[in-house]
């Protein structure tokens, strides 16, 4: 009887302890399966972070050196049109830089380039920069010497314009004629037809001017034109348009007038003696002091006097 009773409490007694130790067991999986699971979610959060990172970081590298390329790109156009010869060499489709322009413009075209291609290209961008600028100190010379030589070419152009100037003045001024040995005879003319040399205003017919034109090695051969202007005692201008009075231009671009007007062969290097004008007027002469200038080429060349009583 009591046997009985041992072996009917003994099942019941083993079996909450199997129990306990299969709720254990099926704890520590759940908890190991948790534990997985929210290791493997960081994991895959983390991943997904970092990867999102690396994209923007990817893109951000991408735009920058976009940017960077554009801004060469445009650098470069005003190079080209700025200088022939930069336009030659930057256009060279052997050339450097059409070899950087060409990788770097591959890379970006490249919507999967990897961060080392990016790295690369942002190398070469670096380099594209460096040749750019150097290019551009390159015009900035070429024009500072362009500019420097221009001033020189203003200079020389100014100094030559100055002296031949000079020189033409010089040749006008030495082309001039000189008149000397001036006389005036105021006449009086005989019933028989001869003159005489007289001082009384009154008998006066005609003034007759003598003079010589001095040697001048510079004027070329050829009829030479010399204005005489004749002044009365008042200072008043003798002239008469029917014996042929008129004007003059001086040198300082103002008009005169003159008396008559002598037109005279002339041979260079040779003077001319004896020179003579016979002055006639309708009115009578008056008492005083008469006189007499002589212009040719704008200058005047001469001057002389004659007094009647």
């Amino acid at each position: 009887m009591s046997q009985e009773i041992n072996s009917t409490q003994g099942t019941p007694n083993g079996a909450p302890r199997n129990n306990t130790v299969i709720y254990w067991v099926i704890i520590a999986i759940l908890l190991a399966a948790c534990i997985y699971m929210f290791v493997s979610k960081r994991n895959a959060t983390m991943q997904t972070e970092q990867t999102t990172v690396e994209l923007n970081t990817s893109d951000s590298s991408r735009k920058a050196i976009e940017n960077d390329y554009n801004a060469a790109l445009g650098r470069l156009d005003q190079l080209t049109s700025k200088n022939a010869q930069m336009d030659s060499m930057i256009n060279n489709k052997d050339g450097e830089i059409a070899k950087l322009k060409a990788n770097i413009h591959g890379i970006l075209s490249d919507s999967k380039a990897t961060a080392s291609q990016l790295a690369k290209a942002r190398e070469m961008m670096e380099t594209l920069k460096g040749k750019v600028k150097s290019y551009e100190e390159r015009i900035a010379e070429l024009e500072g010497e362009n500019k420097q030589l221009t001033t020189q070419n203003e200079v020389v152009t100014k100094e030559r314009d100055s002296t031949v100037s000079k020189n033409i003045q010089l040749k006008q001024l030495g082309s001039v004629l000189h008149v000397s040995n001036i006389r005036m005879e105021p006449l009086h003319t005989r019933r028989n037809g001869k003159e005489k040399e007289t001082t009384k205003a009154r008998k006066v017919d005609m003034m007759r001017i003598t003079f010589d034109i001095d040697e001048n090695r510079i004027t070329e051969s050829g009829v030479k034109e010399i204005d005489v202007r004749i002044t009365g005692p008042q200072g008043t201008l003798l002239s008469n348009a029917a014996y042929g009075s008129g004007n003059t231009k001086l040198v300082d671009g103002s008009t005169l007038n003159y008396t008559v007007m002598k037109q005279i062969p002339l041979q260079q290097a040779q003077p001319v003696k004896n020179v003579t004008i016979d002055w006639h007027q309708e009115s009578d002469y008056q008492k005083g002091s008469y006189g007499i200038e002589f212009y040719n080429g704008g200058y005047k060349v001469g001057s002389g006097s004659v007094t009647l009583r």
